[in-house]
């Protein structure tokens, strides 16, 4: 059986708009090394506090708190990579069916509300560094400024808003 010849090509035949190798002004490895250095220090600091208290029954107090932050940074390293890779969470039935055109334009569409989101959050996370830096709160296990840790929550957002902003521009380019 083959299909009409009005029908276009077939599913199978459109390249992933992923795999359209597009050149990035800022390149992917920042978040790439940023990952692997935030992993190697999770897992020394964890491995640290296992031989701790394994041979003195004591634990660092300063290692979950550590690690936690360190687990939201890579979490947001993460988005920042798979934004700038177009590999974010969507449903494939809509994104990968149809014309390469209309699977452009839902990867626009995509990029300007990741864009829209996390600007909004970058935003609104400046007011939380500030009141916490105001009012020189501290954190629960360690005392040092809660500021240190929230800081990077507005910085990476506006890094994320600025990789969806690049990934609209770069799929707007040959649409």
């Amino acid at each position: 059986m083959s299909s009409p010849p009005h029908a276009g090509p077939a599913p199978e035949t459109i390249l992933p708009l992923d795999e359209v190798g597009e050149p990035t002004r800022v390149p992917l490895q920042i978040e790439d090394w940023l990952t692997v250095l935030v992993m190697g220090a999770l897992a020394l600091i964890t491995f640290a506090n296992v031989l701790t208290r394994y041979f003195t029954n004591q634990s660092f107090a300063w290692t979950e708190e550590f690690s936690v932050f360190l687990m939201i940074v890579l979490a947001l390293v993460g988005s920042s990579a798979a934004v700038a890779r177009d590999r974010h969470i969507r449903i494939e039935y809509f994104s990968d069916s149809g014309s390469m055109a209309r699977r452009k334009k839902l990867s626009r569409l995509g990029a300007v509300l990741v864009a829209l989101l996390f600007t909004l959050i970058g935003v609104l996370s400046i007011r939380l560094v500030w009141d916490d830096y105001r009012f020189g709160e501290t954190s629960p296990g360690i005392g040092i400024p809660q500021w240190w840790y929230t800081i990077w929550l507005p910085i990476l957002s506006i890094g994320i808003a600025l990789r969806a902003v690049g990934l609209f521009i770069r799929r707007g380019r040959r649409a």
